[in-house]
């Protein structure tokens, strides 16, 4: 009756051995909760120009590539994190993170909602990011962020209404391409094709925008006053078309 009570024992005692060995074993996992922590210690340090959470979660090697089109090394980017001018404050807020954790990588793809004020007036601006954590030398850091800045229209801004009549009229981009502009006295509506009318809203003088859709309509106006063109501006390039009619 020994030998199995004592089997027994052997087998608890190698499988406490064998849990007390594994618990005193460093993790070598992130969790999302530890990711979206470190990911608003970064942002919280935007406003003041702190540099040492970039310094620390930011990989020597890193790329980064920020809303502006820039692509900036480690140096790069510390030079770029500075404090708000006098009169300026902000905040940033991670929100709706989502993440995917393998092995050494771990993605974090999140929004971050921005409140700034200036000298008492306040603006607001959303951005998407996405980074990609690595595990090296026992640390977890960054190596790869690329940062976007959802659209957002401009305010309206008022229109002459005696003037919409001169922006109305067929608009030719190539034979057989053309639009419509057209006024109901009030409102101006841009259609091409058989595509449903858009309306465009007025920004400023001669200067409209559709609404969700990146980019302005500009109407030229000629030496003798009427209106010879229209312009689709995006992204600071223009495609011109001529009005026939």
């Amino acid at each position: 009756m020994l030998k199995p009570l004592a089997a027994l024992t052997a087998t608890v005692l190698a499988a406490l051995a064998l849990l007390t060995s594994t618990s005193c074993r460093p993790t070598s996992g992130i969790t999302q909760l530890e990711l979206v922590r470190r990911t608003q210690e970064l942002a919280d340090s935007v406003a003041a120009g702190d540099q040492a959470p970039w310094k620390k979660y930011y990989a020597d090697d890193c790329m980064y590539f920020d809303e502006k089109g820039r692509s900036l090394d480690k140096t790069a980017l510390l030079a770029d994190v500075a404090p708000l001018p006098a009169g300026y404050a902000g905040a940033i807020k991670v929100v709706r993170a989502k993440s995917h954790i393998e092995g050494e990588l771990a993605v974090l793809s999140y929004d971050m909602d921005e409140s700034e004020t200036v000298f008492g007036q306040t603006m607001t601006a959303r951005y998407h990011a996405t980074d990609t954590w690595m595990r090296r030398n026992r640390q977890w850091q960054i190596i790869a962020s690329q940062v976007l800045r959802y659209y957002e229209d401009p305010a309206p801004g008022k229109v002459d209404l005696s003037r919409l009549s001169k922006y109305a009229g067929k608009y030719e981009l190539a034979p057989g391409n053309t639009l419509t502009v057209s006024s109901d006295g009030k409102l101006l509506h841009r259609q091409r094709g058989e595509h449903p009318a858009e309306i465009l809203i007025p920004e400023a003088t001669d200067i409209f925008f559709r609404q969700g859709v990146e980019g302005r309509i500009l109407f030229r106006f000629a030496a003798d006053g009427t209106v010879d063109a229209l312009i689709d501006r995006r992204n600071n390039e223009d495609i011109l078309w001529r009005k026939i009619k």
